[in-house]
């Protein structure tokens, strides 16, 4: 037997007689007065927790309970594993009736704060997504709505607003809930439901086929708005939204204490309170229930609140929209008029309906605070820093604004001179007003002479100069270049013959000053015949002048840089949509080598199928990377093979 299976059977015993007596301080010292090591110790507990576990499986709710409470105090002891708890928990969930999880999940709730201490967050996190998930699979959408409900904001509380798990980053739609309802006319359908005594409502609002179509066909503009952006798309919309809208004008809806009709459905006296209002999940589309739903005020609500949503989506700036998605001024001014028509509305339907609209338009302000915090990024939530001038100090001076181009350029030529768009290009242009001439200028053609220009490297080599290597002229790259082209000019000992390779540059330069030290006495005369030939010193101390050379190629390798970067080619959505269908059965390597960790990888798993995880994927790295570019793309596919997708991003 061994030793792992050993201590299993030790603290298996152990840890069920020390559950039942609810004492974890002996289950302790057991652990300690059995030898072994911490990780071999705890993965026997682990093990022993799961076996005690299927003994009281079958147990009451009260009793598993407490079991995980016990559960969490061995984690908080450092004698389990911190992820046990939760994992308890998921094995529980999968052997329980729907009914059975609805009590346990309370305990998951009111443990809220537990779940999201230092020691279990990082450790449950990924396992209590599992296990909601997992729930919700198991749950109808229609039938146990509450429970579902319990889940998500469960997970709203326990997750922080930027976990990337419970956001929709690039504003997808559920495409997949389609609103089925019929499609053949039946009138005779319609009318078999009424009886004499709704003669009153039907002269109000005439019931036909027609309307019935309409009024459900909206429904694939509210589940896909993106529909609206199309010219024809928009005209078969903007007919059904004012046919809809019209009939709901023209059907008043009355409070239901004082309509004679109500009495059906509620008492009609005034002594206590009104009955609670039911709430259905999923709309009902049968032909013969549409006139009692248009008498009802909150199924009415449910439909303006819908055009509302869309009104706003429509017009506000989302990040993933694309270019083309943008209304035209008549289009907008259509939706102006018809949210005012629907803020109406909403204020006449009972009851309370002036205060309902006043929510709804506060909901739906704050909501335009959460769009623009995702069109950021989805920034972490940070306290303001104090303001400065509370510390004594002085208040920042606002920044000055950039200046426009054009102003730039029409200030310059006001003066008679050129602005470029670059100092360096800007600087030579305005040294000539001829600029031919000045490239013909003997100033131009001319070199510094050897010892000139190697004066300060030849010092440096001196020990006593004691100069670091790290500061050394020859370790400058801008220094090096240039030496080497006037050592092509001026140094006889450029051009030798010899067996050796050259060395590293800085290695190579040092030898040429040494020999140019050593020369240095013979060449002085020579040097001044050289100098006579050389423009003013001005003009050499301004051409040469280390600092300023050193400061403009930083200034140019930087702009170069830029330019460089601008060059790349965009990943654009529809390349996006082509290479998520080629990669779709590949794209977790892509992933990795994108370097998206597991974490992130399984937040695209959760996506219905490979090809939305593969595009939700790349869209996110399309948007957020600075690499991300069609070149880079490119380079990656070739490292993994993909020739299909090789070919279309080539193409």
């Amino acid at each position: 037997m061994s030793l792992f299976e050993t201590l299993r059977k030790e603290y298996s015993l152990h840890l069920y007689q020390c559950f039942k007596k609810s004492d974890i301080s002996t289950f302790q010292k057991k652990c300690t007065e059995i030898s072994a090591n911490e990780n071999d110790r705890k993965a026997a507990v682990d093990q022993s927790l799961r076996d005690t576990l299927l003994e009281i499986a079958w147990g009451n709710v009260q009793e598993l309970e407490s079991y995980i409470s016990f559960c969490i105090e061995l984690c908080r002891k450092d004698l389990a594993t911190a992820s046990m708890p939760v994992m308890l928990l998921g094995d529980i969930f999968d052997t329980m009736t729907l009914d059975r999880c609805e009590q346990l999940f309370t305990f998951v709730e009111n443990n809220v704060v537990v779940w999201k201490e230092d020691l279990f967050f990082s450790a449950c996190k990924n396992n209590l997504l599992r296990m909601c998930n997992d729930l919700l699979r198991r749950l109808s959408r229609s039938q146990q709505t509450v429970f579902c409900g319990r889940i998500l904001l469960f997970l709203a509380k326990f997750f922080p607003f930027s976990e990337r798990s419970g956001l929709n980053i690039v504003s997808e739609f559920n495409l997949e809930n389609h609103t089925e309802f019929g499609t053949e006319k039946s009138e005779e359908d319609v009318l078999d439901h009424i009886s004499e005594d709704d003669d009153k409502l039907e002269a109000k609002i005439p019931i036909d086929y027609n309307l019935y179509r309409k009024f459900w066909a909206l429904q694939d503009f509210f589940r896909n708005p993106n529909q609206c952006y199309n010219k024809m798309h928009w005209k078969v919309f903007s007919a059904h939204a004012s046919n809809v809208l019209s009939a709901f004008s023209s059907f008043k809806l009355e409070d239901q204490r004082s309509c004679p009709t109500a009495s059906i459905k509620m008492d009609t006296s005034s002594e206590g309170p009104p009955k609670e209002t039911h709430y259905f999940a999923k709309y009902l589309t049968n032909q013969k229930l549409l006139e009692l739903q248009l008498s009802d005020s909150n199924f009415r609500r449910y439909v303006l609140l819908q055009f509302l949503i869309l009104f706003q989506y429509l017009n506000s700036t989302v990040k993933f929209k694309s270019e083309t998605h943008e209304l035209k001024p008549d289009q907008v001014d259509w939706v102006k008029a018809t949210t005012d028509q629907v803020y109406s509305l909403l204020s006449e339907t009972p009851p309370d309906g002036p205060t309902f609209a006043e929510t709804v338009k506060n909901i739906l302000k704050r909501e335009e605070h959460w769009n623009a915090w995702k069109n950021e990024g989805c920034p972490p939530f940070k306290k303001p820093a104090p303001d400065s001038t509370n510390d004594g100090d002085e208040p920042k001076k606002p920044k000055r604004p950039r200046r426009r181009i054009g102003d730039v350029i029409r200030d310059a030529q006001a003066v008679g001179k050129y602005h470029m768009g670059n100092p360096e290009l800007t600087k030579l242009w305005n040294l000539c007003p001829n600029n031919l001439e000045a490239c013909k200028s003997k100033d131009r053609d001319f070199l510094p002479s050897l010892e000139t220009y190697f004066e300060e490297a030849i010092e440096q080599l001196d020990p006593a100069a004691m100069v670091e290597d790290e500061y050394k002229k020859v370790n400058d790259g801008n220094f090096g270049w240039r030496a080497l082209r006037l050592l092509a000019r001026r140094s006889p000992h450029f051009f030798v013959h010899g067996n050796y390779p050259i060395n590293k540059l800085p290695e190579y330069l040092e030898t040429m000053i040494k020999k140019i030290a050593k020369d240095r006495p013979q060449t002085q005369s020579d040097s001044k015949n050289e100098t006579e030939e050389t423009p003013p010193p001005e003009s050499n101390d301004q051409e040469y002048n280390e600092d300023v050379l050193k400061q403009e190629s930083e200034q140019v390798d930087a702009e170069n840089a830029e330019v460089k970067i601008r060059k790349l080619n965009k990943v654009t959505p529809e390349m996006v949509a082509k290479l998520s269908e080629a990669l779709k059965s590949d794209w977790k390597k892509l992933a990795s080598k994108l370097g998206y960790t597991n974490d992130e990888i399984e937040f695209f798993q959760s996506k219905p199928t490979q090809y939305e995880q593969c595009k939700s994927m790349l869209e996110i790295w399309a948007e957020e990377d600075e690499d991300a570019s069609m070149e880079n793309l490119a380079y990656i596919l070739e490292g993994l093979n993909c020739t299909e997708a090789l070919a279309i991003l080539k193409s």
